[in-house]
């Protein structure tokens, strides 16, 4: 009795053990820093449609966030937008991506003065293309890349905070640039 549930056992850790695997290896990879960003064309709050490589030249803050117009992402766009002189004068834009549509994305530009596209990734696919879908919730989970003027991921932030992001996310865009990265 003992050995059969042992190997019972044995057979139900291995499944468990494979299938995450399975699961892990399924999962889009996150673009390593140092890396060329992956390409993407998106509509933004109006309907005019964005290319990451219409940005080479320039620093591109890349923040996909999950919902439009839900606190932690309120508190973050409007971080952004509060900053949005300071990362001008770095020769930075800022495009900020959720799963939500461009009539979402229209209403929450609207009600809090968003100066920035917010683009949208209706059918998940740059989300998951950057490795930041959450499969089972179906949307983004909040992260930033910067992306630098040769269209190289230059810093990724994993585990974003709202509150206090922008300033971080500035410093770093501050420091990369003057050191040439």
């Amino acid at each position: 009795m003992k050995t059969r549930r042992t190997a019972l056992l044995t057979a139900l850790a291995t499944t468990v053990v494979l299938g995450s695997q399975a699961l892990a290896a399924a999962e889009p990879a996150i673009p390593a820093e140092g890396s060329q960003a992956p390409g993407f064309k998106l509509p933004d709050q109006s309907g005019s449609m964005h290319e990451l490589k219409q940005y080479r030249g320039k620093w591109v803050v890349l923040y996909f966030y999950p919902k439009d117009d839900t606190p932690g992402c309120t508190t973050e766009a409007c971080e952004f937008r509060d900053n949005m002189f300071a990362f001008r004068k770095a020769d930075a834009v800022i495009l900020g991506i959720s799963v939500d549509d461009v009539d979402s994305h229209k209403k929450f530009s609207e009600k809090h003065g968003l100066p920035f596209p917010l683009l949208a990734d209706a059918d998940k696919k740059v989300s998951g293309t950057y490795g930041v879908l959450i499969p089972v919730a179906g949307i983004a989970s909040r992260q930033t890349f910067i992306i630098d003027p040769k269209g190289r991921i230059a810093k990724h932030y994993e585990k974003v905070v709202a509150k206090g992001h922008s300033e971080a996310v500035l410093a770093d865009l501050r420091t990369l640039a003057k050191s040439g990265a």
